[in-house]
């Protein structure tokens, strides 16, 4: 217990003050104390106290008065009611208009100090809260990116040095790490920021659409050409062109795009003439681009054209200091609920996170905390309400997270099983024919457990 704050008392009983004052000055608390609702504004006015016990029913001034009185000077205390059997449902009242808690009298020792307790850990996490907050708002955020890794933090000192330039990006990361965030990053801080930043998923579109999509098409090109259309490359000139999985490009459109950054011009589908663009490529993958040319899967030339510059984006499991700040941002997000009494992450929950590996990155932390919030039925997000495989605490021996009173074998291998599947999915970034190998099984007994567990 946080010892040697100061705390008030309200209650028109002497016995009642003289106990109270006795058992937390035992307890390290400095306590005053007031018979009724008028002595304990005056005594707000010559002092700033940690807690306030208040009593409901008093002469002069009841505490519910008190109470409204003393939001109404904005005090940020936490002000605890006690009532009687008879008064809960004014107690809950109470709670409504803003009061921390209600303890129900006659109450014991031990009863009134952990109420304390809980108070002091809530005034904790929201100071933390406060803090992180200023983090995220201050030196560890560069143009929406959240991190106070080093890696990271050398990552953004890259961005500014090529942020002015023409030159080629290719953005390197795992999936979920933030690939299109560093690539909106180096468009935002350089000279071209106020001109178009055009962003395409090369590997959501169909290869016979694609091409038409990058460099547009004229009125007769194809069967459903009915007109002239842009491209892409056209909407993006003087600004910024953003190929995300540009290793799913395919072959013949390398070539194509390979000439549009030596010559600087595009020429529509269909079209017999060349038109000059003045774009800044921006390409990203989460493959192995350059194993990749290696064996003729991706163009070697067009490789060494993109890989410029290189920004390398690391997991977030090697960036684990950076999962608090986070989770936080992702908090106040999505949190709903009362802008004067945000939720909390408990300090638990923030352990949690901590120790798992994630797999899909920052992408899956913000999912982890979009439904946290969705299911945090109080003002504070526990472990229980991340999903299930977040709370398997140690990555290396998942045996460690067992319950040994079960003495279970089929639970046990089923808890390894399943543990060794999702680290086989994590390796082989979600792919699920290489993650079979890996586990020596067939891909259709695979797909069966997927579903029997719930992995997604």
């Amino acid at each position: 217990m946080n010892n040697g704050q100061h705390i008030l008392v309200l209650d028109d009983e002497d016995n009642m003050r003289h106990m109270l004052s006795i058992m937390l000055n035992r307890q390290g608390y400095h306590v005053d104390s007031a018979a009724d609702g008028a002595e304990g504004l005056r005594c707000l006015n010559d002092n700033v106290y940690d807690f306030i016990l208040c009593d409901i029913h008093m002469p002069e001034m009841d505490g519910k008065t008190f109470l409204v009185h003393a939001l109404e000077q904005h005090v940020t205390a936490p002000i605890i009611m006690m009532s009687a059997y008879g008064s809960v449902e004014t107690a809950i009242e109470c709670m409504k208009l803003g009061a921390y808690d209600f303890i129900s009298k006659p109450f014991k020792k031990d009863e009134i100090i952990m109420v304390l307790k809980k108070a002091e850990e809530r005034e904790r996490l929201k100071e933390e809260n406060s803090h992180l907050r200023e983090i995220v708002a201050g030196r560890f955020i560069y143009s929406g990116i959240i991190s106070r890794n080093s890696v990271m933090q050398e990552l953004f000192n890259q961005i500014k040095k090529v942020a002015d330039l023409k030159t080629t990006v290719l953005v390197l990361g795992e999936s979920g790490t933030g690939k299109e965030l560093v690539a909106r990053a180096v468009h935002n801080n350089g000279r071209r920021s106020q001109k178009p930043f055009v962003a395409v998923n090369c590997g959501a579109i169909p290869a016979n659409l694609l091409e038409s999509e990058l460099f547009g098409h004229v009125r007769g090109a194809f069967t459903d050409a009915s007109g002239d259309k842009e491209g892409l490359f056209e909407q993006a000139d003087g600004g910024t062109l953003f190929l995300d999985e540009i290793g799913e490009m395919p072959p013949a459109l390398q070539v194509k795009l390979l000439r549009v950054l030596q010559e600087c011009e595009i020429r529509r589908v269909g079209d017999s003439t060349s038109k000059k663009v003045d774009v800044r490529v921006i390409s990203a993958t989460s493959r192995d681009l350059y194993a990749d040319s290696a064996t003729g899967r991706f163009r070697e030339d067009l490789y060494f054209r993109l890989n410029v510059f290189c920004l390398q984006l690391p997991p977030l499991r090697e960036r684990i200091e950076d999962i608090p700040l986070l989770a936080e941002h992702f908090l106040k997000r999505y949190d709903s609920g009362n802008e004067y009494n945000p939720l909390r992450i408990e300090p638990d929950t923030v352990r949690c996170l901590m120790a798992y590996h994630w797999p899909g990155n920052v992408r899956e932390l913000e999912n982890a905390i979009e439904r946290a919030c969705i299911l945090c039925d109080g003002g504070s997000v526990t472990s229980s309400c991340l999903p299930a495989s977040l709370r398997l605490r140690d990555e290396s021996y998942p045996g460690e997270s067992f319950n040994y009173e079960n003495l279970s074998i089929k639970k046990a291998e089923n808890t390894i099983e399943r543990e060794l599947i999702r680290k086989a999915l994590a390796k082989t970034v979600g792919n699920r024919t290489k993650a079979a190998k890996i586990l020596e099984i067939s891909h259709r007994s695979l797909l069966y457990k997927l579903k029997e567990y719930g992995i997604e």
